[in-house]
This record gives C-alpha cells, structure tokens and sequence, in this order.
C-alpha cells in the first residue's frame, strides 16, 4: 500500500484529536457557565461574555488555518491540523517541519511521500513542543520569583531583561527568513515577506494609537500574516521561486 500524507486513517487520527479538544471546550464552557450562574452572574451577562470571547477567537482561528495552508501541501491536511489545532503555531511548526525535511535532502516544496520522512517531521514538530507543556509548570514559579527580584532591585534592568529575552526569540527566527540569501534573488523571498509583514504591523500600530482602534490589537498579528501570505503568492511568480 502506498503512503499518502491525506490517508483515511490519518484522517480518522485527526478526528478523533479534534473531537476530544472540542469536547474538552465544551465541559470547561458548561462549567464556567454554572459557576458564572453560582456568583449570581445574570443570564444576559454570560450569554453576552460567551459572544463576545467567540469573536475574538476568529484572528487566532485566521493563523491557524494560514498555518494550515501552509503546511498542506507537503504534509496534507491530518497532521498540520492535529498540529494547529492543538498547541502549534506557524512560528514554530514550519520552522520544525523544515529543519527535521532538510535532514533528509528533502524540502517542503514538495508532498512527502516517504513514510520514514513524514514521521521524523512529525516527531520532531510533536517531541520539540513538550518542554512548552512540562517545563512551566515545573520552573515557572521560579522563573517568575526571578524577574520579580530583578524589578524590585532595578525595574530599568528589568525591563531590559524581558526586552533582551524577546529579542533573543526573535532572532532565532531572523537566522531562518536570512538563511538562503546568498542563493540569489529566490533566497530573498523571506526577507521581502518577513519586511511586508512588518510594515503591515507598524501600520496596524499606528492606526491603534493615532485612531484609538482598540479592536484593532486582536486583529494586527492574523492582518499582517494574511497580508504577507497575499503578498508571497503574488510575488513568488515574478521571483521565479514557483513555475
């Protein structure tokens, strides 16, 4: 039997992992509702609450089906959407997905049809996002007695600490979009995204402080994701990076 990244059974894993999530969503809601109802909240309260929280769900469900697109056409739709669906981001999920690729000499232009290759992507996309679960929990306590310390002896420095740490993160990612450019104008084709989507960010934090667009805050990440991935496709042609 051949392998396909679209098969029935991955599909069956796939619904089985959305259900059980969609499931836990709507214990936690019944609770919540009860206890809402426990505080004496009013019925017109929660009922407004729960619409409220469900539109600003849309922007992260805008990332995630951009992820999902993304990710489809080398690993179909199954595992991108366990992914995607669960704990991951496009942050990190491609970033992972390529790296465990690359160690093959494969790429993810292309479907992967090796079944030994789609399961290092999905180990490695899966086992490089635990520590994300376990690792909190355990050190987060300490973690945050730590930076406490530091504002209480310097809140200057401390905020230069968190500066230094979200630069740090940002910078991984940086050596990913830089990676290829000595290939030659496809190489930067990351670069010019990456700069779109920037510039979609700044304008979206302009209009937020000079227009007061508070709604706005939800939105910008998924606008300037959606914007760059518009942006891509249409570029990518002129690029010659696809035929």
């Amino acid at each position: 039997m051949d392998f396909s990244v679209n098969s029935t059974f991955l599909y069956g894993i796939a619904i089985c992992v959305i259900i059980f999530v969609l499931a836990q969503s709507v214990f936690f809601l019944v609770r919540a509702y009860r206890r809402g109802k426990q505080l004496g909240m009013s019925t017109q309260k929660l009922r407004k609450t729960i619409i409220s929280t469900s539109i600003f769900t849309i922007a992260p469900a805008i990332s995630i089906l951009v992820g999902l697109i993304a990710l489809s056409k080398a690993l179909g739709i199954p595992l991108p959407w366990i992914r995607m669906s669960v704990i991951g981001a496009i942050t990190y999920e491609m970033p992972a997905a390529e790296a465990a690729v690359k160690a093959f000499g494969n790429t993810l232009a292309d479907i992967i049809t090796d079944p030994e290759v789609y399961a290092a992507i999905a180990w490695v996309m899966t086992l490089g996002i635990m520590p994300s679960i376990i690792l909190p929990p355990i050190l987060m306590k300490r973690i945050n007695g730590g930076m406490l310390k530091i504002r209480q002896k310097d809140e200057r420095w401390g905020d230069i600490f968190m500066t230094s740490l979200f630069l740090g993160m940002i910078s991984a990612f940086l050596g990913v979009v830089f990676a290829d450019i000595r290939e030659g104008i496809e190489g930067w084709l990351p670069v010019f995204v990456l700069m779109v989507s920037a510039i979609t960010m700044a304008v979206c934090g302009i209009l937020i402080k000079k227009f007061k667009w508070k709604w706005l805050e939800t939105y910008a990440m998924s606008f300037s994701i959606l914007v760059a991935l518009v942006f891509a496709v249409l570029i990518a042609p002129i690029l010659g990076t696809v035929q």
